[in-house]
């Protein structure tokens, strides 16, 4: 019928088939403008990823630090095991407070930290000996009974069992006083390039001063140098690099 156009022939424009008009919603996962908006606006992080990648960057920090350090403290603990280099330490033959023989054999099983002095030091001495104590029960803290102290004396003519037994009384019970003759000692303090001036020939009651290098030195369990720690460190700096050291040896330990 003209002016009429049957069904069929209105789904044919211009030669092509024509399709009908979809009502069905195009689905969208934000519900409201503003989502879209936020969403928009914060870009493809959202803050639980950003405190995620923090956290990670600050572990990633810390265990750099770590590592470096404990390479650091691994160089300085191998440094004089090399050859050609001096070597600090070495064979000894003295007697403790009680009477008894000690050699550099009875250092071995633990971390020893020797430290030369002499009773009669009016001031030098017995504040190092106050920063050992602290020392010796920081450690004792965070590593438990594995150090042994040792107090060497570098006056063996005033310096005898007895008196180096009621002087260390006064520090720590768990320092070990050792003394021995001249010979002895000046040969230990070679052993550990250790520099003093006790004159060879003292009399009887003469009173003098003990010029002595003034550091504390850290030995490992086979008995050998680990690091000499010097007056600028503070009995919990001092602490921290002692427990450090066994905490390195403990986990090299624990590799093997």
């Amino acid at each position: 019928m003209q002016g009429r156009y049957s069904w069929q022939s209105s789904r044919r424009i211009s030669g092509h088939t024509a399709r009908p008009f979809s009502t069905t919603p195009i689905p969208n996962k934000y519900k409201t403008v503003e989502e879209a908006r936020s969403r928009y606006k914060s870009g493809p992080f959202s803050w639980p990823a950003g405190l995620l990648f923090l956290i990670s960057g600050v572990g990633l920090t810390i265990y750099f630090r770590y590592e470096k350090d404990r390479l650091a403290r691994k160089r300085i603990a191998e440094s004089t095991k090399g050859v050609g280099k001096p070597k600090v330490g070495g064979p000894f033959d003295l007697v403790e407070q009680n009477g008894n023989t000690f050699t550099h054999e009875n250092l071995r099983g633990k971390y020893a930290l020797v430290y030369f002095g002499f009773t009669h030091c009016p001031d030098i001495c017995p504040e190092e000996l106050d920063k050992m104590a602290v020392m010796i029960d920081l450690v004792k803290q965070r590593c438990g009974n594995v150090l042994r102290p040792v107090f060497i004396t570098c006056d063996p003519a005033r310096d005898t069992p007895a008196v180096v037994r009621e002087y260390l009384k006064e520090f720590h019970p768990d320092i070990i006083g050792l003394c021995g003759t001249y010979e002895n000692t000046k040969s230990v303090c070679k052993e550990y390039r250790v520099y003093f001036s006790t004159p060879p020939n003292v009399q009887p009651g003469q009173d003098y001063l003990v010029d002595h290098s003034i550091y504390f030195y850290l030995m490992d369990p086979e008995g050998d140098f680990v690091e000499a720690i010097g007056r600028n460190f503070t009995p919990e700096q001092a602490a921290k690099v002692i427990s450090d050291h066994i905490k390195d040896w403990r986990g090299s330990l624990d590799k093997d």
